[in-house]
């Protein structure tokens, strides 16, 4: 891998960009951005030119990469299952950003921050922390508390969110497959796009609905 490679994940890293978007676009495998970025100081603490220096070290002493810095602390674990979550979400569609505000919010001793601490803990701008708050109270996965004594939001992740953010979810999913329903008539049920659609439709809201109704009977769990 290139020096000017490494300086493209950086600038990946930093747009927010997942490790299989960085990897598409330096025509690599995912698991080759992974590797380089996690023996590398993971997502917050990658520079392409120290990467590349240590990197020409490794290869002159002939030594496989070390699993973490030397200086790594009794930390290390958490902050690997931390970045491993991360990834997770990432890859199932949240934004790199969104996705480290959630797993701070989730880790945290009482699932409650404010924005000011997870811009402090994160070391990110607070328009960047207010972008992801706002999706994650927009889908269900955060509540927002108002503390009237200091005049701030504070941010919780209680056990109802859990159940609220595939309540939300799924009432979305619910609405698109009602207007593929729709438009399904519309086309006219005989032609071959209004089946097609009416199909589509008809196995969403009933996925959908089972869904619901397992949530809602397995929310006693929560409590």
């Amino acid at each position: 891998m290139t020096q000017q490679d490494r300086q493209r994940i950086a600038a990946g890293l930093a747009d927010g960009l997942s490790y299989a978007e960085i990897a598409r676009r330096l025509d690599r495998t995912t698991s080759t951005i992974s590797r380089e970025v996690g023996r590398n100081g993971g997502p917050g603490g990658y520079r392409p030119q120290q990467a590349h220096h240590a990197t020409v070290q490794r290869a002159r002493r002939g030594t496989p990469a070390p699993a973490r810095a030397a200086s790594a602390s009794a930390s290390a674990p958490s902050s690997t299952m931390e970045e491993e979550i991360i990834e997770l979400a990432v890859r199932s569609g949240l934004p790199r950003m969104t996705a480290r505000v959630h797993v701070d919010l989730l880790l945290s001793e009482d699932g409650r921050r404010t924005a000011a601490e997870l811009t402090r803990r994160l070391k990110v701008s607070p328009a960047s922390v207010s972008v992801a708050v706002n999706f994650l109270v927009q889908h269900g996965y955060v509540r927002r508390e108002r503390d009237p004594q200091r005049r701030r939001d504070i941010y919780v992740v209680d056990d109802d969110a859990w159940y609220n953010s595939i309540v939300i979810s799924s009432q979305q999913t619910l609405e698109s497959a009602r207007a593929a329903m729709a438009a399904a008539e519309a086309f006219g049920l005989d032609s071959p796009v209004g089946q097609r659609l009416a199909k589509g439709g008809t196995f969403l809201e009933r996925v959908i609905l089972d869904m619901r109704e397992s949530a809602d009977r397995w929310r006693t769990l929560l409590t």
